[in-house]
C-alpha cells in the first residue's frame, strides 16, 4: 500500500489532501507519512529476527524530533554523528543504551556529553580519537565502551561522495592499523573494546559489497579473539538503497537472510544503522510554481523550492521524481525545474519531461524524506520550510516555518555592541 497516492485527481498524504496541507502550512513544505515510517522500520527490523540485533536509525537521514520519537516508540536505537544529534535523540526519549556514536571528528565536550549519557558505545575512527576518549573518560571517572571502525577497502559501487569503505576515504582505519588499535585499546585504562564497526557507504543497490566486507570483518574478529578480546557487538552500519528512479535495491528481507546465514551461530549482537531505507520514501517536498519561462534552447519551470530546501540534486546530481499534485492531463514538455537562488546550480531537475504547468500550481518532489530537510540551509537568507507529519487523517506540525526574525536572531547582539 502506498501512502502518497492520487485519488480522484488529487494527491493525498495518507488520508489528507496535499493541497489542503499546503493551504494550511505554506510552500515549500515537507510532508511525512507516519504509516510509511512505521511500515519501513518494521520491514527492516523484522528482517533480522533470526539474529540478536539492534536497529539503530541513522539520525542524519532525518533528525526531526517527532520522527525520532515515532521510531524510538517502536524500539529503535539511534546512530548519531554529533553532540547535536545526541541532544536530539535524548530529547526525543531515546534510551541511551541504544545509541552508538560514529563520526571522524568528535570534539572533547561531545565525548564528555556521550559519556555522561552512558551511551552503548563509540565507533572510533582513529587512534588519536581512541586516546582522546580514554583521556576524557579518565577525567570524568568513566569507562568508555568502544568499537573501532574498520575500513575493509570494499567498493560499494555508489556515488563517490557517499562511498565510505575504500582506502582513500576519510572514515575508519585500515585492517592493519585497526589491529594495532585494538592492542592499544586493550592496554588503555578507561577503554572497554566491546565491538567492531564497519560502514562501507550509502545508497547501495546490492548486498554483495556488504557480504564481501563481512568476510573480512569476521576473519579480523578471529584475530581479536585470539588476542583475548571479548567482542560482543558487530556494527555493520547502514547504506541499503531505495528506488529514486530505476534502481532495484534488495529488499531488507534478502539482506537479513544473507546475514543470518553467516552470523546465526556467532555469539554477537548485530547492530544495523538504516537511515535512507527507512526515511527516504516516507516523505515528499511540495513546491509551488512561480513562473514558467521559455528560451531558445530550454524551458524553465521556476518554483519556490530551491537548493537550500533540497540540495541533493545540486550536490549529487541526484534524481527525484517530480509530479503534479493535481494532474490536468496536459501535453508534456522537456523542462528544467529550478528555484529562486542566485546559482546556476539551483535546480531540482534538469531535462525532465513533465506536463505543462502554470503559476500557482503545486509539484511534489518524491523520495525527499531522507537527506532533504536535514541538509537544508538558509542560503540567500531564505527561511527554511515547515515539516508536517500526517498520521491517518491527522496532520501534526513537526517544525514550524522559519521567519525573517529567526534568520537574524543569533546576530542581533552585534548590533548593540558595534
Amino acid at each position: 500500500m502506498h501512502f502518497f497516492e492520487h485519488r480522484d485527481g488529487e494527491l493525498y498524504a495518507e488520508n489528507l489532501r496535499v493541497t489542503d496541507l499546503v493551504e494550511e502550512f505554506g510552500s515549500p513544505l515537507y510532508i511525512y507519512s507516519a504509516k510509511t515510517f512505521r511500515r519501513h522500520f518494521e520491514a527492516f527490523d523484522s528482517a533480522f529476527s533470526g539474529l540478536d540485533h539492534l536497529t539503530c536509525y541513522s539520525v542524519k537521514a532525518n533528525s526531526n524530533l517527532c520522527i525520532l520519537k515515532l521510531l524510538a516508540d517502536m524500539g529503535a536505537g539511534m546512530d548519531i554523528v554529533s553532540g547535536g544529534e545526541l541532544h536530539r535523540a535524548l530529547a526525543a526519549g531515546v534510551d541511551p543504551s541504544k545509541i552508538v556514536y560514529s563520526g571522524v571528528g568528535k570534539r572533547a565536550y561531545e565525548i564528555e556529553q556521550a559519556l555522561a549519557a552512558d551511551i552503548l558505545m563509540f565507533n572510533v575512527e582513529s587512534l588519536a580519537e581512541l586516546e582522546k576518549i580514554d583521556e576524557i573518560a579518565g577525567l570524568v571517572g568513566k569507562t568508555a565502551r568502544i568499537s573501532l571502525r574498520i575500513n575493509p577497502d570494499v567498493d560499494p559501487k555508489t556515488h563517490p561522495y557517499i562511498a565510505t569503505g575504500l582506502k582513500k576515504a576519510k572514515f575508519g582505519l585500515d585492517i592493519e592499523s585497526s589491529l594495532e588499535g585494538y592492542k592499544k585499546a586493550k592496554e588503555l585504562k578507561h577503554i572497554d573494546p566491546v565491538g567492531i564497526d564497519c560502514h562501507i557507504g550509502s545508497q547501495l543497490t546490492s548486498i554483495d559489497p556488504f557480504l564481501e566486507a563481512l568476510d573480512k570483518i569476521m576473519a579480523f574478529r578471529d584475530k581479536l579473539t585470539a588476542m583475548g578480546l571479548d567482542i560482543r557487538y558487530l556494527d555493520l552500519g547502514g547504506g541499503l538503497g531505495i528506488t529514486y528512479d530505476e534502481e532495484e535495491p534488495p529488499h531488507p528481507s534478502a539482506f537479513g537472510e544473507a546475514l543470518t546465514q553467516v552470523l546465526a551461530d556467532q555469539s554477537l549482537k548485530v547492530i544495523l544503522e538504516p537511515g535512507r531505507v527507512i526515511a527516504g520514501n516516507a516523505g515528499i517536498m511540495v513546491t509551488e510554481v512561480l513562473y514558467t519561462k521559455g528560451g531558445e534552447t530550454k524551458e524553465f519551470v521556476i518554483v519556490d523550492g530551491a537548493m537550500n530546501d533540497l540540495v541533493r540534486p545540486s550536490l549529487y546530481d541526484s534524481f527525484h521524481r517530480i509530479g503534479e499534485v493535481t494532474p490536468k492531463g496536459r501535453p508534456e514538455r522537456v523542462v528544467d525545474v529550478v528555484g529562486p537562488i542566485c546559482e546556476s546550480g539551483d535546480f531540482l531537475a534538469r531535462g525532465r519531461t513533465l506536463p505543462g504547468v502554470g503559476s500557482g500550481e503545486l509539484l511534489a518532489v518524491y523520495s525527499a524524506g531522507a537527506y532533504g530537510f536535514t541538509m537544508s540551509s538558509n542560503y540567500n537568507s531564505r527561511p527554511r520550510a515547515a515539516e508536517v507529519i500526517v498520521d491517518g487523517d491527522q496532520a501534526h506540525l513537526a517544525r514550524r516555518r522559519e521567519t525573517y526574525e529567526d534568520l537574524i536572531a543569533c546576530e542581533k547582539g552585534c548590533l548593540d555592541s558595534m
